[in-house]
């Protein structure tokens, strides 16, 4: 009970910091999926021990890009370069050469302020932005 109770607690303020801030919709699951510079981004608690809640921010960055060496070197600079979260590329199978580039980051929640908590979440999606521009400019994918 004490477990569902801390990840609601959570989830609450979560939404609360964000609320006001940032556009999103809340998803049946509780998640929510937040638009920030041409990307958006799911952000949800999870519960990764007994006492140890975690917010899970996975921001799509670009999607479908004509996948070639220009593009691996890029995101392979580009998740070199950032610091708060990791940057990926994930090849389609049934793409016909094309990729999709994500960032993630988890972190725990715990001890932080409303301010805090929000001032993380902002530089998180502020730096999937970041990437976003330096990969495809803002009319790209």
């Amino acid at each position: 009970m004490h477990e569902r109770q801390g990840l609601m607690e959570l989830a609450d303020r979560l939404r609360v910091v964000i609320d006001g801030v940032l556009p999103f919709e809340e998803e049946d699951d509780g998640a929510l999926t937040v638009h920030h510079g041409h990307t958006f981004a799911s952000v949800r608690v999870v519960t990764i021990a007994d006492g140890l809640e975690m917010v899970s921010l996975t921001q799509i960055l670009a999607w479908d890009l004509q996948l070639d060496n220009e593009i691996r070197d890029k995101v392979l600079a580009l998740a070199h370069d950032t610091v708060l979260g990791t940057v990926s590329l994930a090849e389609q199978v049934a793409g016909g050469g094309s990729a999709d580039v994500t960032l993630r980051y988890n972190f725990p929640a715990a001890g932080l302020t409303d301010e805090a908590l929000r001032t993380l979440v902002m530089m998180v999606l502020s730096t999937g932005a970041d990437v976003r521009q330096a990969l495809v400019g803002d009319a790209g994918a």
